[in-house]
């Protein structure tokens, strides 16, 4: 796979690194989660070249993950805001957190905590199950291929199916 080719490769994964599996693009999505919306508040928070943040943020918007608007007429200044699709990223960022407080917080603690505002209680991220609810685990989840599957390496059908032939993640 070639880097510049992964939005078109016949993989979710593949397709969704294309778009955001770069570190900046990563480190501006988390800004526009924390609601920096402006240019300037990206470039200070992040210290990134005008150069980068803009080809990322262009990208972004090209891509529908962001959307520009208009805020100053001269010179001409834009926010970006998530759009349904970037909103829809939350729970790969929230991931991602919680997998850096569980293994890379150092012994000052979390530097972020996150409060659910309906129950008003500090919380960790947990992924369940869409159909029964219960906590997922990659040992409890299998594969086979879906309909926009192709024959590779990664997601190959056994020779003689069986019924119900599945991968184990881990």
């Amino acid at each position: 796979m070639r880097w510049d080719e992964l939005e078109e490769e016949p993989c979710s994964m593949a397709r969704t690194i294309g778009v955001i599996g770069d570190r900046w693009t990563l480190m501006i999505l988390r800004e526009c989660f924390l609601r920096t919306r402006r240019f300037e508040g990206f470039q200070s928070a992040l210290g990134i070249t005008r150069h980068l943040l803009a080809e990322r943020l262009k990208k972004l918007v090209r891509q529908g993950v962001l959307r520009r608007i208009p805020y100053q007429e001269a010179p001409k200044r834009h926010e970006y805001i998530l759009t349904q699709k970037g909103l829809d990223l939350y729970p790969i960022m929230m991931a991602i957190v919680h997998w850096g407080d569980t293994h890379m917080v150092d012994t000052r603690g979390r530097p972020l905590l996150h409060e659910h505002r309906k129950c008003g209680k500090n919380f960790d991220p947990v992924m369940v199950c869409s159909e029964c609810g219960e906590p997922l685990s990659a040992k409890e989840v299998h594969t086979h291929p879906g309909p926009g599957a192709r024959s590779t390496p990664a997601i190959q059908a056994p020779e003689k199916p069986k019924a119900n032939a599945r991968r184990s993640v881990a």
